[in-house]
């Protein structure tokens, strides 16, 4: 009679620091290790080493473990044997967990989120130095990055990533998989310290409200009280349609995004580096953003190799309101960062109208003035917004009304 082979992983010669697991439960026999890889002699000990830990924990006395390594970090290995283990129904209900790597704070609901870096949730090879790029958020992707197969798997890579990835100050993300998938992510990940959910194909407000059911229900269990914030992904026509209710549905949404390649479809358009087909859908997105007091944040530019049609694409944006965008690729992040900076001529202005409130507080005057004109709040509270930015851009000095005294 057959063994069961339970797999998990990646194999073969164009895999990078990733590995490939199958464990056969025994009836008897003992453990029996069977190793290949490309640093057996650095890590072959330490490799058998972890196994030997983790068929403990399971009290798994009696398999047959076969690994092809090709360079995994301690918790890509630890993620594929465990997914292996759960497949096999041996787990217990019991999980494995690297520690964490970096103090993690709480999250932080009013922060710029020019760009957000997606990375596919089961190729680790793409997550291990991506914060070294300084993006604003790194998105760990369950969603259309993996292949249904490897739902499980990239589950669980992504739980210990979150633990043992260094984010260096980037905002920790997860996107989920579309409802009901995405309520099964959440058992998963969001015990891990995640900063904002990413949520795909949302259609209305009830969606979000059942999210945010489940969200309560897995924070209440957890010892650290921690919040985390939302993050709702426009894709169709009826998400459109329907945009306010949604950017308004929680008091954890931070932001409303849209993403193009799924709503161009919809609408029965091709999309184009000209935008013409979305300009409506976009506009809706800021404007209902905008309305609900949180980020509007355009779609991803997926030529990666055009980088005079990203800049364009990131002044579009920013001239129709939106606060940032999307990447696909490492070297998208610093051109989206530099169009989104504020000109020369917009720090002017905004220093002026900052100082002129300033001044108008320090005399307790109820009304702002620059020259003949009135400064609404609103005014006063983007020109802030732009000095922020100015900083974060290394444009402006944070000490710069020193200059001006």
């Amino acid at each position: 009679m057959d063994q069961a082979v339970f797999e998990a992983g990646n194999k073969g010669e164009k895999v990078r620091s990733d590995c490939w697991v199958a464990l056969v439960p025994q009836s008897s026999g003992g453990l029996q290790i069977e190793l290949t890889s490309k640093v057996e002699k650095l890590y072959g000990d330490s490799i058998r080493a972890l196994v030997r830990e983790m068929m403990e924990f399971f009290a798994i006395k009696n398999a047959r473990v076969m690994i092809e390594d090709s360079g995994a970090v301690p918790f890509v290995l630890m993620a594929r044997i465990e997914a292996a283990v759960r497949k096999a129904g041996l787990d217990n209900g019991k999980r494995y967990l690297p520690e964490y790597v970096e103090e993690v704070g709480q999250p932080v609901r009013d922060r710029f989120r020019r760009s957000r870096l997606y990375l596919p949730g089961d190729q680790p090879k793409l997550m291990l130095n991506a914060a070294i790029h300084q993006p604003d958020g790194l998105i760990l992707d369950l969603e259309d990055s993996v292949a249904p197969s490897r739902k499980d798997d990239a589950r669980i890579l992504v739980r210990n990533a979150l633990r043992a990835l260094e984010f260096k100050g980037c905002e920790r993300m997860v996107r989920i998989n579309q409802l009901p998938l995405g309520l099964k992510d959440l058992e998963e990940v969001l015990p891990h310290k995640v900063d904002v959910l990413l949520l795909p194909k949302i259609e209305s407000p009830e969606q979000i409200q059942q999210i945010e059911n489940k969200v309560d229900e897995v924070l209440s269990g957890l010892d650290e009280k921690r919040e985390v914030f939302f993050m709702p992904i426009i894709e169709s026509a009826l998400g459109v349609m329907n945009a306010y209710p949604i950017a308004a549905a929680s008091k954890r949404n931070v932001a409303l995004a849209i993403g193009l390649e799924d709503y161009t479809a919809d609408i029965g358009a091709q999309r184009t580096n000209e935008g013409k087909e979305s300009f409506f859908a976009r506009s809706v997105i800021v404007n209902a953003a905008r309305a609900a007091g949180i980020q509007p944040i355009d779609t991803v530019f997926s030529d990666v190799q055009d980088m005079e049609g990203l800049k364009a694409s990131v002044l579009e944006a920013k001239s129709l309101g939106f606060d940032g965008k999307g990447c696909i690729h490492p070297r998208q992040i610093q051109p989206i960062h530099e169009a989104f900076a504020p000109t020369a001529d917009e720090i002017e202005k905004a220093k002026r109208i900052v100082l002129a409130f300033e001044e108008a507080e320090k005399k307790g005057l109820g009304v702002v003035s620059l020259g003949s004109k009135m400064i609404d709040p609103p005014v006063v509270k983007r020109a802030v917004r732009t000095i922020e930015l100015a900083v974060k851009s290394n444009l402006l000095d944070e000490n710069w009304r020193e200059s001006h005294e």
